[in-house]
């Protein structure tokens, strides 16, 4: 019996041709709703809806100039290197903290009993209430962004990492005790490797909320960055601009999670933790 046996690009090749019919679709009906007026669930009236030719002609010239030749021509750099910045230092910063966090709390009853009621507490908080108390107390701008990236990211960081802490195998801990490994060398070489998929889950989770509330945070007392693209061509009712603004954050947002999920599998030998 003669097996087959695929080609190294031949599976990219399909996930990319199988990716592309829905999207085309979603355009297709994008220009009819607008076209004629739809009005869908919710009461959303696509009338209001640019067409997705002007948001092609407003996305290029966002990106390199020359056809609007306006205020945002060829800003989109600039304005992506900011927002990445502060996802980048939010997103880091929840991730030193609660990795740590969710390994000893999820392998120690002490450790879990003195933060677990805090959290918990905190953790329905929606970023909208913190707004107010950020600017009374940091103020506005990129540390008031920072902040609020950050702390939306923990929570589902911690979580998993509690999660994943949790379910390592029991004989994997005695068969490091046996060889003789203190409690430390146990966590770093046995229950951070073996709950590395839940950690990359609650990453992942992590880094999406991250630029959720980007645009949050960007929306007052920040001028560059993607979110305050987005709140000052609602200003300007540029809803061309706030749809390129959407699609170039969905854009980031998807590349970094890809990044991060390639630089998870280089770390631990592509050893296949997620897809």
């Amino acid at each position: 019996m003669s097996t087959r046996t695929r080609a190294p690009g031949q599976g990219l090749t399909r996930t990319v041709l199988l990716g592309i019919p829905v999207p085309v679709l979603v355009v297709v009906l994008w220009h009819f709703g607008v076209t004629h007026q739809w009005e869908l669930l919710f009461g959303i009236r696509m009338g209001f809806l640019p067409y997705p030719a002007d948001v092609a002609v407003s996305l290029w010239d966002f990106a390199f100039g020359g056809l609007r030749n306006d205020a945002f021509s060829g800003e989109l750099w600039v304005n992506l290197g900011a927002s990445l910045g502060r996802v980048g230092a939010g997103f880091a910063l929840a991730a030193v903290l609660a990795i740590p966090l969710g390994i000893f709390m999820g392998r120690f009853y002490v450790v879990n009993s003195l933060f677990d009621a805090l959290i918990n507490l905190l953790r329905p908080i929606p970023a909208t209430a913190w707004v107010p108390l950020v600017a009374l107390l940091i103020g506005i701008g990129d540390q008031a962004t920072i902040f609020l990236i950050t702390l939306s990211a923990f929570f589902p960081i911690v979580l998993g990492t509690i999660s994943g802490a949790r379910q390592v195998p029991p004989r994997l801990i005695e068969g490091a005790q046996m060889l003789g490994s203190n409690p430390l060398r146990i966590l770093y070489q046995v229950v951070v490797p073996a709950s590395a998929p839940a950690i990359i889950n609650g990453l992942r989770i992590g880094l999406g909320l991250a630029w959720v509330v980007l645009v949050l945070g960007e929306t007052v007392g920040v001028r560059v960055g993607l979110g305050a693209t987005i709140s000052l061509a609602r200003d300007i009712v540029r809803t061309d601009l706030i749809v390129v603004g959407m699609i170039c954050i969905g854009l980031a947002g998807y590349l970094s999670d890809r990044l991060l999920v390639w630089l998870f599998q280089l770390a631990f030998r592509g050893r296949p933790l997620m897809k």
